[in-house]
């Protein structure tokens, strides 16, 4: 009888439900870029937003800060994911520097995540690692660290596999050179919680019970909201 007890064990730990990276967040996310966006009609239990905070990015050796210039008007209570994206060409900027900047935004009230985007070339990867190991070392430890991530990362090259971040959104749209165009079974553990969409892109089929992050080509009307939330709602 004791010898079926570790199998035991182990198939009651794999029949567990994995833990939420975002504990509390609604199953939907609206990505505002950089636009006015006025939300007021998103509601706190259906949705939470993920805003573009910051734009941060180097050439010839120099870092640029860009923080957000349009208004975003959302309803208190709605939850706030303040993303970063980060761009450059030439020399990689120092790691401990960018991490200051993003980490700024973090120290806003009402921020309840933080988001990177960058499209990491191979030859940044080490880089990219280590600023999000300087992020998490300094961020407070209810505060989760997401990335978003090319679809190819979750599949037949998960290099993100160990990075210390809670969620990685596999990007299914605007899909490049070498990307699946289909849906895959994304293995590494960051990439088994979310999805990213566009509106002008869905897909016809996605797996159920995902987190959704919703990106819409145009500001957001309480129409395009509505539709997304109906869409959402048959794959959760």
């Amino acid at each position: 009888m004791n010898r079926l007890l570790p199998a035991i064990l182990l198939l009651a730990l794999s029949c567990r439900p994995a833990r939420d990276p975002l504990p509390g967040f609604p199953r939907l996310i609206l990505w505002a870029w950089e636009r006015p966006e006025h939300l007021q009609f998103v509601d706190q239990q259906a949705a939470a937003v993920a805003f573009l905070a910051r734009t941060v990015s180097w050439h010839g050796g120099r870092v640029e800060s860009r923080p957000r210039m349009q208004p975003l008007d959302v309803r208190p209570g709605v939850r706030l994911i303040a993303v970063t994206r980060l761009e450059g060409s030439g020399p990689l900027p120092d790691a401990s520097r960018v991490a200051d900047i993003i980490l700024s935004d973090a120290a806003h009230s009402g921020i309840d995540a933080l988001e990177i985007d960058f499209d990491a070339r191979r030859s940044e990867r080490a880089w990219y690692s280590g600023l999000l190991q300087r992020l998490r070392s300094r961020m407070p430890a209810r505060l989760p660290l997401t990335m978003t991530a090319l679809a190819s990362w979750c599949t037949n090259d998960p290099w993100i596999r160990g990075l210390p971040v809670d969620d990685a959104v596999p990007m299914l749209f605007r899909i490049g050179p070498g990307e699946p165009h289909t849906i895959p079974s994304f293995r590494p553990a960051p990439c088994r919680s979310s999805l990213g969409v566009s509106t002008d892109e869905l897909p016809a089929r996605l797996p159920a019970g995902k987190r959704l992050f919703v990106f819409h080509p145009h500001a957001w009307t309480e129409e395009a909201y509505r539709g997304a939330i109906l869409w959402a709602r048959r794959w959760q």
